[in-house]
């Protein structure tokens, strides 16, 4: 699933291809799953933004001038396999027409979601309404970090949750527990833990969003950009997808286990369970 650093790179890919740029219609076939999306027909992009694995494009009238406050928000989740494209394919879901071009929107697993909802009202999307700090902003403090590490249970659980830090999905989680030191099933976190960790996140992130990402050639999270260029940051990865592997650390086999109905790859040497 795309997580913070492959949106982040898709909106700052389509972001010349959109802002500015007047919507005059968005069609698909999946009310039930692209809501309300007439609402956005007429309205300039003022502004494309991400909170967590969220894209958010920000609407207004398109005879609006200065910086007038946006009407609207067109809420994209890019799911599982969601991904914009300059061409029409089998797998394309919505087709996003402006006065400058066509978008398209592929989605091979069908998992991805747009929502036209009034500014800031994300009551329909609980998980986007709870969202922790961003991990690469001042908002997202050590101090709040390890205070409420301290009471989480399994942390890798804890992570996913997106409560105590926005954008860290199932890849991250694993990389920034390996950078860590910290076993994934971990609970209650000591200070010098949490500390450990709160910097792995931040390091992680900052380097996979440098890298565009990663792109796994797995058939399900294959993640490219929609003019083909794929992430890099799979090359840089120690835990996630390396099972059976040494781990580059120690040369212990990296192991995977199921946790929170997640695979989760960590050291056994490296990453052990404190009691």
């Amino acid at each position: 699933m795309p997580e913070l650093p492959e949106v982040e790179t898709t909106r700052r890919k389509i972001e010349p291809l959109l802002k500015g740029r007047v919507i005059e219609r968005i069609e698909h076939d999946a009310p039930h799953r692209y809501r309300n999306t007439e609402a956005a027909h007429g309205k300039r992009i003022k502004a494309l933004t991400r909170r967590g694995k969220y894209l958010l494009l920000q609407l207004a009238a398109a005879d609006a001038e200065g910086d007038v406050p946006h009407e609207l928000e067109l809420i994209v989740h890019l799911g599982m396999t969601g991904g914009f494209r300059l061409e029409q394919g089998k797998h394309t879901r919505v087709t996003l027409h402006t006065d400058d071009g066509v978008l398209h929107f592929d989605d091979s697993r069908r998992f991805g979601k747009w929502a036209v909802v009034d500014p800031g009202k994300y009551a329909s999307m609980p998980t986007l309404a709870a969202m922790g700090p961003e991990p690469l902003e001042e908002a997202f403090t050590e101090a709040e970090f390890v205070k409420a590490a301290a009471t989480c249970g399994a942390v890798k659980v804890w992570l996913l949750s997106q409560k105590p830090v926005s954008g860290v999905g199932n890849i991250y989680a694993d990389e920034s527990l390996w950078l860590a030191r910290i076993h994934p099933a971990q609970t209650k976190l000591q200070p010098a833990e949490a500390g450990r960790l709160y910097h792995a996140i931040r390091e992680v992130m900052q380097g996979a969003v440098n890298a565009g990402g990663s792109s796994l050639g797995n058939g399900v999270g294959n993640y490219r950009q929609h003019d083909g260029l794929s992430g890099l940051f799979q090359h840089q990865h120690h835990a996630y997808g390396r099972e059976n592997q040494p781990c580059e650390r120690c040369g212990t086999e990296i192991r995977k286990i199921v946790l929170g109905q997640r695979g989760t790859h960590f050291c056994p040497q490296c990453q052990k369970l404190r009691e």
